[in-house]
C-alpha cells in the first residue's frame, strides 16, 4: 500500500536559499557537461596518443554516454524513494573519484573504465537535475528555471573547448580530466549545505531491484546493438546480440506495464505532450551530437585545422546557446513551446544544411556564422522543451520526468556518436559532410513534432498568462 506524503502545495525555495541551491546544482550540471565536450574535442589527440583509429576512439565518448543511459531511468527511480538531494550528492563524490582515475589513466583501457565510472556518477547528477530545478523555483518561473540550467549546460559547453585548447597547447590530456577536481568539490560543499529534501514522497514504496537490472540491460543491450552494427561487428553475432535485445525488451516492456509506478514511466508516456516532447527532445540531441563529433574531423583531417584553433571555433555553438536560452525560457511563459520548437529546430536544420554545403577552402567566417544558426535554433528549442516535460509530469513522479528527460538526450547522443561511428567505416576511415545531411534530416523530423504540439494544451505553469 503506497500513500503520496508530504507538501503538495510545495512552490519553491525562499531566496536566498534558492540561489544557493541552483548555484549547487548549475555546477553539478557544469562538471558533467565540460567532461563530455573536452573529450569531443580531444578525441584526435586521444586517437594519436593511444594508437588507436578515429573509429575506435569514439568509445571514449560512448563509455561514458553507454554508462550514463543504462542507469538514468534507475538513479531517477531511486531520487523517488531515497530522496533526490541524496542521490545528486552521491553522484557528484562519484564523478569527482573518476575524474581523478582518468587523470592518473596511462592506458586506453584504464580511460574507458574510468570515463564509465564517470558516465554512472553524471548519471546520478543528471537523472534528478532538473527536477531539482522543479523543487527550487516557483511553478510560475519553472521555465525561466530551465532556461537558466540551458545556460548553464551552454556555459560549460563555452568553457570546454576553449578549456581543452588552452590544455592541448601547453600540456598532456591527462589534465583535460582534472580540471573536474576542484570544481566537483565546491559542488558537493554547496549542494550538502542548500539542496532541499523531496517535498512530496510515496510512502511504502521500495526499489524493485528486478526490474532495475532489467532496465539497465534492455538499454544497454539496445545501445550495444548500434554500436556493434557501426563498428562493422559480425553480422551472424549482431543478428543474435538483436534477437537477446528484443526478448530483454519484451519482458522488460511487459512487466513495467503491470506496475502502477514503473522505472520507464508509461504512466508519463500515456501524456500525449510529454511523450512528444521526449521524441522531440531525442531528434534534436542526436542531430546536435552527430554534428558535434563528425566536425572536429572535419575540421582537423579534411580542412588542415589543428586541435586548438578546432576548440576556438567550435565555442560559437555553444555561446549562442547560452544568450538565447534564458529568453527562450522567458517566452516560453507567453508564447506555446509547440511554436517555438517549431522555429528553433526549423533554424538548426538550415544551419546544418549550411555546414554540409561548406567550400572546400572555408575562412573561419564561413565556418562560425553557420555555427552560430544552429546554436541559436537548438537554444530557443531547448529550455521550453524541457520545460513541458517536467511540468506534465505529478509532483511525486518528478524523478522520473527527470530520468525521462536525460534518457532521452543520452539515446539521442549515443545514437549520434555511433552513428559517426558507422560513417567513419562506411566510408573506410574518410571524413565527409554525411553526418551533417543526416543531423538535418533528424532537425527536421523533430520540428515537425514539435508543430504537432501545437494544438495539445500546456501543462499547469506554462499557460500562457
Amino acid at each position: 500500500m503506497t500513500n503520496i506524503i508530504g507538501n503538495t502545495e510545495w512552490n519553491g525555495m525562499p531566496m536566498p536559499r534558492r540561489l544557493g541551491a541552483i548555484i549547487a546544482v548549475s555546477l553539478g550540471v557544469f562538471v558533467s557537461v565540460i567532461d563530455s565536450v573536452i573529450a569531443n574535442v580531444a578525441l584526435p589527440t586521444l586517437a594519436a596518443e593511444f594508437d588507436i583509429s578515429s573509429a575506435n576512439s569514439v568509445w571514449i565518448v560512448n563509455a561514458y554516454q553507454l554508462a550514463l543511459i543504462t542507469t538514468l531511468l534507475i538513479f531517477s527511480n531511486l531520487g523517488d524513494i531515497l530522496g533526490y538531494r541524496r542521490i545528486y550528492i552521491s553522484g557528484l563524490v562519484l564523478f569527482t573519484v573518476a575524474s581523478a582515475g582518468c587523470a592518473l589513466s596511462s592506458t586506453f583501457a584504464s580511460l574507458i573504465a574510468w570515463r564509465a565510472a564517470q558516465g554512472l556518477g553524471a548519471a546520478a547528477i543528471t537523472s534528478v537535475n532538473t527536477t531539482l530545478v522543479r523543487i527550487i523555483y516557483p511553478r510560475r518561473m519553472l521555465a525561466r528555471g530551465m532556461g537558466v540550467t540551458a545556460t548553464v549546460v551552454a556555459v560549460s559547453s563555452v568553457a570546454g573547448p576553449s578549456v581543452a585548447a588552452a590544455i592541448l597547447s601547453v600540456t598532456t590530456w591527462h589534465w583535460l580530466f582534472a580540471v573536474n577536481l576542484p570544481i566537483g568539490l565546491i559542488a558537493f560543499a554547496l549542494s550538502y549545505r542548500f539542496l532541499p529534501q523531496n517535498p512530496v514522497k510515496v510512502e511504502g514504496r521500495r526499489f524493485d531491484w528486478r526490474s532495475g537490472v532489467m532496465c539497465a540491460l534492455t538499454f544497454g543491450m539496445a545501445m550495444a546493438c548500434v554500436e556493434g552494427y557501426s563498428h562493422g561487428m559480425n553480422m551472424h553475432i549482431w543478428l543474435v546480440l538483436v534477437a537477446v535485445t528484443v526478448v530483454v525488451a519484451w519482458r522488460f516492456v511487459t512487466d513495467q506495464l503491470r506496475k502502477p509506478m514503473p522505472i520507464l514511466p508509461f504512466d508519463l508516456l500515456k501524456i500525449p505532450i510529454f511523450s512528444l516532447s521526449i521524441v522531440t527532445s531525442i531528434c534534436s540531441f542526436t542531430a546536435q551530437m552527430l554534428a558535434m563529433v563528425s566536425l572536429p574531423f572535419i575540421l582537423q583531417h579534411t580542412m588542415g585545422y589543428d586541435a586548438v584553433s578546432t576548440g576556438l571555433i567550435f565555442t560559437a555553438w555553444p555561446m549562442v546557446i547560452m544568450v538565447v536560452a534564458p529568453v527562450a525560457g522567458f517566452l516560453a511563459e507567453r508564447i506555446h513551446a509547440g511554436y517555438l520548437g517549431l522555429t528553433g529546430l526549423s533554424v538548426m536544420t538550415f544551419g546544418l544544411v549550411m555546414l554540409g554545403l561548406l567550400p572546400d577552402n572555408p575562412s573561419d567566417f564561413d565556418i562560425i556564422w553557420r555555427l552560430v544558426v544552429c546554436g541559436m535554433g537548438f537554444g530557443l528549442f531547448q529550455s521550453p522543451n524541457n520545460s513541458i516535460m517536467i511540468a506534465s509530469a505529478p509532483q511525486h513522479r518528478s524523478g522520473s520526468a527527470s530520468g525521462m528527460l536525460a534518457t532521452a538526450r543520452l539515446t539521442g547522443q549515443t545514437l549520434g556518436a555511433a552513428l559517426v561511428a558507422f560513417f567513419f567505416h562506411w566510408h573506410e576511415g574518410e571524413t565527409t559532410m554525411t553526418p551533417l545531411f543526416v543531423a538535418a534530416a533528424f532537425a527536421f523530423f523533430g520540428a515537425l513534432l514539435s508543430a504537432s504540439r501545437i494544438n495539445l494544451p500546456l501543462p499547469e505553469g506554462l499557460r500562457r498568462r
